[in-house]
């Protein structure tokens, strides 16, 4: 049965896709029901520990550009120029991320984020907020979603025309979605765990590193890294095995904790007075990839952002994809409403199931190619970014860029400093490296000959 002109949206999770989502959707004007299991954030409950800063570069600001939120956010974010590489031994390496040094990508804490997009969602009088429920189940066909109160233990079924699933990636609209027939879908964990550290400000204020930098203690198979925080803190992140040498598993006393940070991670143990409560306190988290699809079920049910493609952090494009599928879906659903057929006094139903399948066709072959970058580039800050050929490398990248810049743009660049599609802008990296490669080839050919007939003239 078609929908109304102005069906009620439920979205589940109020995260930083669910929250950014609503203050899409309820801009639009449609009424909306916002389900979270956690705690009202504005209320000051927030449970620390688990995360990992976010940076925030051109596409989450695009997205948060048109609802009007980027230079609010930007008031509470780091500038990152580039990567400051921690070697075992020896000194500092700065590796920019850009040939123009204003480029960077933003340190941005995910709980005052998350509380600014809450915020906004709030002040729209079509949002209504629901805390403490969380989804335990749904029902694809009325639809609806199945709510658990968190402190009660109260039951209640929540009905709506539509239902998005913006729950992460152990999303309970995706698990139900998972039983329909012919959905894919896959998981992968990755070998490594994280674990959240803390760098406290400077006695009197201040950063006791570098701000403007995203900082990495590479090792080889596992790394450390620390993002800057406006308050002059850094938020640490060790991402490590969960088990052998150099796996979590191996430090259990606070002696072993602190002889290893000393031995591994030297430089940083003096700006860590808390190393030892913090590692033993905060918990270790899980890593995974998650590809499935497709989207959407029938014109009822729609997932985006963790629940329909979580990646794991280290291109730093989690948050930046899941606010790309925000855009992406207001702009569809922009068009979808202008070719709307129109009646006297009514504002146009629009065609809600092929909306969905125009988004996951936009949406689903960029959300897997971002997913393969996140993963190599893994392999690349934990094993080479300390490397002289590593550096040597992106310094000629860097070169080729300032020489050529309507021709060559680095993949980084391409995926970080603008909006290009990410399959798009693998393609394009992929091709100018086969024509740099056959030009390198070219000219080693000319030289090579070039001796070669020189030598054949002096022999004469």
């Amino acid at each position: 049965m078609p929908h109304s002109a102005n069906p009620r949206i439920a979205i589940v999770g109020s995260g930083l896709c669910g929250a950014l989502l609503a203050v899409y959707v309820g801009r639009a004007g449609y009424p909306v029901d916002l389900y979270e299991r956690r705690p009202d954030p504005r209320s000051g409950k927030v449970v620390g520990g688990r995360s990992i800063n976010l940076a925030l570069s051109t596409r989450g600001l695009t997205a948060l550009e048109r609802v009007g939120l980027a230079d609010e956010i930007m008031k509470i974010a780091v500038p990152m120029r580039g990567r400051m590489i921690h070697p075992q031994h020896g000194d500092l390496a700065y590796q920019p991320y850009d040939k123009d040094p204003s480029k960077a990508i933003n340190s941005v804490s995910r709980a005052a984020l998350n509380l600014l997009l809450i915020e906004a969602a709030a002040k729209l009088p079509n949002v209504r907020m629901h805390f403490d429920w969380r989804c335990v189940d749904a029902d694809l066909d009325a639809p609806a979603v199945m709510l658990e109160h968190a402190e009660t233990g109260e039951s209640r079924r929540a009905e709506a025309d539509i239902i998005i699933g913006a729950d992460g990636a152990f999303s309970a609209i995706r698990g139900r979605m998972q039983k329909v027939d012919r959905f894919d879908y896959s998981q992968e964990y990755l070998a490594h765990g994280y674990k959240e550290l803390h760098i406290p400000p400077k006695d009197g204020g201040g950063f006791r590193m570098e701000p403007n930098a995203l900082h990495i203690w590479p090792r080889r198979s596992f790394m450390m890294i620390a993002l800057p925080n406006p308050e002059g803190s850094f938020t640490c992140t060790c991402f490590w095995p969960w088990t052998g040498p150099n796996g979590f598993d191996r430090l259990r006393t606070s002696a072993e904790v602190e002889a290893y940070f000393r031995e591994i991670f030297p430089d940083a143990v003096p700006l860590m007075p808390t190393l030892v409560e913090d590692y033993q306190r905060n918990p270790t988290s899980s890593l995974l990839t998650v590809r499935c699809g497709p989207w959407h079920y029938r014109d009822k049910v729609l997932i985006l952002g963790d629940a329909a493609h979580a990646i794991v952090p280290f291109y730093g494009q989690g948050m930046n994809c899941a606010f790309e599928d925000c855009n992406v879906f207001g702009q569809l659903l922009d068009e979808a409403r202008a070719r709307a057929p129109r009646s006297a006094g009514d504002s146009g139903a629009i065609d809600w199931e092929a909306l969905f399948a125009r988004f996951y066709e936009a949406r689903k072959r960029n959300a897997d190619t971002v997913a393969d970058l996140a993963l190599h580039n893994f392999i690349e800050m934990r094993d080479h970014s300390g490397s002289r050929l590593f550096q040597l490398h992106k310094a000629w990248e860097r070169t080729l860029h300032r020489w050529l810049p309507n021709w060559y743009t680095p993949l980084y660049t391409l995926v970080s400093f603008s909006n290009t599609p990410y399959a798009d802008a693998v393609a394009r990296a992929k091709e100018q490296t086969r024509i740099v490669n056959r030009v390198l080839a070219w000219a080693a050919a000319a030289v090579v000959g070039g001796l070669g007939v020189a030598a054949w003239l002096l022999m004469r």
